[in-house]
């Protein structure tokens, strides 16, 4: 499959978001770390940890779709003119498997991009299986004038 090629890539943006743990938010509240970008692809970490784990002994699903709503949010910004933003529009996940402990890794590639919309495809996966498979939508945001 082709990938998708960029006009742009933020190299100063994705250094100052790598290994960095927000102060604030749902990402901070998760421990939600990126680990690696380059264009049209970012890394993002989460542990799981005993807060996030429910009565039956899962994590709730909920959980792995806010890492993936970072994640496919923040891949785009990279690859998108300074001064815009991206909304997620849309997302479907399937969740494969329980997890229980250790860590969350999710990957998201933008599979298509024009001007207006982005599709990216999102795998996480925990200790080397395969978690939640999703896919969603953004819409790119210009800066008003």
């Amino acid at each position: 499959m082709t990938r998708p090629t960029f006009d742009t890539f933020n190299q100063e943006w994705a250094d100052k978001v790598i290994g960095r743990v927000s102060r604030s938010g749902i990402d901070s509240y998760l421990g939600l770390k990126v680990t690696g970008v380059e264009p049209g692809r970012l890394v993002c970490e989460m542990p799981v940890t005993e807060e996030l784990i429910t009565n039956m002994g899962n994590m709730h699903g909920g959980c792995l779709s806010a890492l993936c709503d970072h994640a496919l949010g923040v891949v785009m910004y990279p690859v998108m003119p300074v001064g815009y933003w991206a909304a997620t529009t849309e997302f479907k996940t399937n969740l494969l498997a329980p997890v229980t402990g250790g860590t969350c890794v999710a990957t998201a590639e933008i599979i298509s991009m024009s001007k207006r919309m982005a599709v990216i495809r999102i795998d996480i996966e925990n200790e080397g299986r395969l978690v939640m498979a999703a896919q969603g939508t953004c819409t790119i945001v210009a800066p008003k004038k």
